[in-house]
């Protein structure tokens, strides 16, 4: 399978290859690069180790006949896997159009007569799909995407000699497209190194193998475009980006350096450029690996606040010197962060000993912290530097979803002079949203060209907050932004979650 994203616009899962088409993927190495430690538990303690070890000298330079491309592709082969997986779809059966000797209906066209208070008759068939994946301990351990087996009834392995293994799933996370298979043959597996994806610079080379669109064992090669990509699949996007090319089928492959290791799994591709590609950084992998094969899942740790980045607009707006830390926009109640006093409007710069430069740097650092530790939590508030000491607690499936809610709009209140109109709640909105009788104003039309598009504001967004002060109903948010400076700092519900948006007056 490969994954498919469009930037800028709608990130897109993708399929499998064959019939359905797979995310993005790598090939194995014939012979070792370096001796591989024999368990899973052993290569991920020893990572850092044998990141730094020397390549040889061939991969580096090259045989003298062939380039070290060729060199690296040779020796990471057998180290490559096909994943080929499917699984039976159910479809109701009409029939054909035509019916008679060309289809199942009756001689004069149209479906076969069903009996009183009986469906279409079932169809069956199976469906098959292609990906990639790399072996990664000598028992037989393969780590792939998480798409690449979801759901599926069957995995049969594909080696570079030809020879074929069924596999069953160990572990699954969705929520870094991670999986690890097991494969059941007994024969000799050779494992490929996991290097460093922190060492990696944009303008570094990087190598693919996969199996796009069924051509096994195929090797491209490229540079790293950028590292620490997001785009938009979740809270932990991390992504490396690179040009060497993926297609369909290369998902769950490897991305290779020159030294022959592991930096990244193929995931994901831009379909409106065939140069843009996107793998999971490896050290992601490796954080999660022991525990997805001992449990088979992921536990991660939760803080209970929604983020948002700060810009230069709600910098100014909320008096910070820089736009370094996280911005709490949304406090879960009852979470651990509402229990040790954290308040919407905190910027969080620390956790633990873990300096937050970046918004997406909490997600990964919470999420790697066990439940029940307790940490401190360094925040900014209204100019002030405190410390609150907040027990991390588990994160439940339930609590990482982002409901999807319809939004019902009522009469227009009124028009703002910030290029958006506003309403009432309607009460069907504000029980879906959780609000109280008449908190806030749904914003009703949002001007094209105007600050609030400008702003990202939508039509059915609820403002909460004008100014750091709550707002109840059309008329007093109106009121509010009336009397407002030229720009002013809103809270907005959106769906399950509110985040600032700093807003500037349309001049006349």
């Amino acid at each position: 399978m490969t994954r498919v994203v469009s930037l800028g616009a709608t990130l897109v899962a993708g399929c499998a290859a064959g019939l359905l088409l797979a995310w993005s993927g790598v090939a194995a190495a014939p012979d070792a690069i370096a001796p591989t430690p024999p368990t899973l538990q052993t290569q991920v303690a020893a990572m850092p180790d044998v990141a730094a070890g020397p390549a040889p000298d061939a991969l580096v330079t090259g045989d003298g006949t062939h380039s070290r491309f060729a060199v690296l592709a040779k020796r990471v082969a057998p180290g490559v896997v096909n994943v080929h997986t499917s699984k039976t779809v159910v479809q109701p059966d009409f029939g054909f159009p035509f019916g008679g000797f060309f289809g199942r209906g009756t001689p004069f066209g149209g479906p076969p007569p069903q009996q009183p208070d009986q469906g279409p008759q079932q169809r069956r068939f199976t469906v098959p799909s292609l990906g990639t994946g790399f072996i990664i301990s000598a028992d037989g351990l393969i780590l792939t995407n998480n798409h690449v087996v979801e759901d599926v009834e069957k995995i049969e392995i594909v080696f570079s000699d030809g020879t074929r293994s069924k596999a069953t799933v160990v572990g699954q996370d969705p929520k870094t497209d991670v999986a690890l298979i097991r494969a059941e043959a007994k024969r000799d597996y050779q494992p490929l190194r996991l290097g460093d994806s922190d060492a990696l610079w944009p303008g570094d080379w990087v190598v693919a193998v996969g199996n796009p669109f069924g051509l096994d064992h195929t090797v491209t090669a490229g540079i790293v475009s950028a590292t620490g990509r997001d785009i938009g699949q979740g809270p932990y996007d991390d992504f490396i980006q690179t040009d060497a090319a993926i297609n369909p089928g290369n998902s769950g492959g490897p991305l290779l350096n020159l030294e022959g290791e592991v930096v990244g799994i193929n995931t994901a591709i831009n379909p409106q450029a065939n140069t843009i590609g996107f793998a999971v950084p490896i050290n992601m992998a490796k954080e999660i690996l022991p525990q997805l094969e001992k449990e088979g899942r992921v536990v991660r740790g939760w803080l209970g606040v929604g983020i948002q980045p700060i810009t230069p607009e709600l910098a100014d707006a909320l008096g910070l010197k820089t736009q370094e830390g996280a911005l709490v926009s949304q406090v879960t109640p009852g979470g651990p962060a509402e229990a040790a006093g954290l308040e919407r409007g905190d910027v969080i710069v620390g956790f633990g000993r873990e300096k937050i430069d970046r918004t997406r740097d909490l997600p990964r650092i919470v999420a790697s912290t066990a439940p029940g530790t307790k940490v401190e939590v360094e925040v900014l508030r209204k100019g002030k530097t405190l410390s609150k000491r907040v027990e991390v607690r588990e994160l439940e499936d339930e609590q990482a979803k982002a409901a999807a809610q319809s939004k019902s709009q009522a009469n227009d209140r009124g028009s703002t002079s910030f290029g958006f109109d506003i309403s009432d709640v309607p009460p069907e909105l504000a029980r879906q949203l959780g609000l109280a009788a008449s908190e806030g104003a749904v914003v009703s039309r949002v001007y094209p060209g105007g600050p609030a598009e400008a702003a990202g504001l939508r039509r059915g967004d609820v403002i909460v907050e004008v100014d750091r002060k709550a707002v109840s109903g059309g008329l007093e948010t109106e009121k509010r932004l009336e009397a407002a400076d030229d720009s002013t700092l809103l809270v907005v519900r959106r769906d399950d979650a509110t985040f600032f948006v700093a807003i500037a007056r349309e001049q006349p």
